[in-house]
């Protein structure tokens, strides 16, 4: 077996506080527009039978049990007592949570509470200037209290994020980028503000490329890393997902060597060796290896094994993408150690790589990389 450390989640939701029968336990099982055709179940899919195999255990079922079976033992445990024994199964000692995702979920000192661990906040750069926009008056006043919540916000997050949720119509946060990469001219980022704010009394969100830009530029070399929603993973559900190849966020990556920033891709699957091959090109790129690998299941040695091919090893991270439920937390965290295990190992049962070797590789990726890039150590 490969020694891996207690893990950090790079990325991840709180976790829902209500109890869930078996239709809305399938809803926010598989991310999809609609439910399963008649006749079949979201359980059987990668990540249903990953839950199947992995979750049991964790509440004192055997595994591959049924799902009912699962869920009555669920609902006897209270979801509470589930979560926090699912939380801490996974081997979790830090969370990185976005904690704006909307819905009843706990928030990172709950579910940090919940999972014994630490948690940290990543902030969505959207939300902040939404809360400025219901503050402020005038375009300049936006302006002003968009920067400073900016620079405040900087002092204590872990990370920014943005591209978390695609808008319903626009062009996807990589589009946006690979098109016009560079920060906007101020005259077009306070006409873009003044049109943003007359919709906004109508509970408009932010979709204007330009202020998008704005976001992201007004983040780069604030401080805390900047995490960016590259693919199919992104997006909350009910909401269509930006699809995204990882490859569009290379002119943005260019624009931003030298500035101080750390980009962080996110949800690349399946699209995860371009965002391997650009974590490679740029210094400052980093890449998610864990958040695809629990919708993959029994492929997820495959899929972390060609980021492995390409990425250099500093510059790989777990993270579990779980939310709304921890069985997708724990999933992404086991499943992960699996893949691990089973990838390392053989090299090193092959004699490819010497046990030390994989050791430290699996210590770097599992959690010594995102101490590193979120610049954690001291900040509990």
């Amino acid at each position: 077996m490969i020694e891996t450390p207690p893990l950090v989640d790079q990325y991840c939701h709180g976790v829902l506080r209500t109890e869930l029968g078996l239709g809305t336990f399938e809803a926010e099982l598989v991310h999809s527009a609609g439910p399963p055709a008649a006749g079949t179940t979201s359980f059987d899919t990668q990540t249903g039978f990953a839950v199947r195999r992995w979750c049991p255990p964790l509440l004192g079922l055997e595994p591959h049990c049924a799902p009912v079976r699962y869920l009555a033992r669920r609902r006897e445990l209270g979801p509470a007592e589930s979560a926090r024994r699912l939380l801490r199964g996974a081997g979790v000692a830090a969370y990185l949570v976005d904690s704006g995702a909307a819905g009843d979920l706990t928030g990172p000192k709950e579910l940090a509470l919940a999972g014994n661990a630490e948690a940290f906040e990543v902030v969505r750069l959207e939300l902040l200037a939404e809360e400025a926009a219901d503050t402020s008056g005038t375009v300049a006043a936006f302006l002003a209290n968009l920067a400073e919540a900016v620079h405040h916000t900087a002092t204590g997050a872990a990370a920014f994020t943005c591209g978390s949720a695609g808008p319903s119509a626009g062009p996807s946060l990589g589009a946006v980028l690979a098109f016009a990469p560079g920060p906007p001219d101020p005259d077009e980022v306070r006409g873009a503000a003044g049109r943003w704010l007359a919709r906004r009394a109508k509970g408009d969100a932010v979709r204007d490329p330009v202020l998008l830009r704005h976001l992201l530029w007004s983040a780069v070399g604030s401080g805390p890393a900047l995490q960016l929603h590259t693919g199919a993973d992104a997006g909350e559900p009910g909401q269509r997902p930006d699809r995204g190849d990882p490859g569009l966020f290379t002119e943005f990556a260019r624009a931003t060597v030298g500035l101080g920033a750390r980009l962080v891709l996110l949800g690349g699957y399946p699209h995860h060796r371009h965002a391997a091959q650009l974590a490679a090109a740029f210094p400052h790129v980093y890449a998610d290896a864990g958040a695809a690998l629990g919708r993959t299941g029994t492929r997820a040695a495959g899929i972390l094994a060609e980021l492995l091919e390409l990425a250099p090893f500093g510059k790989l991270m777990f993270s579990s993408g779980g939310r709304r439920l921890p069985e997708l937390h724990a999933v992404g965290a086991l499943v992960f150690r699996e893949a691990l295990d089973r990838v390392l190992g053989g090299w090193v049962a092959e004699g490819a790589w010497s046990r030390r070797d994989a050791d430290r590789v699996a210590a770097m990726i599992a959690e010594g990389n995102a101490r590193r890039v979120y610049r954690l150590d001291g900040r509990a």
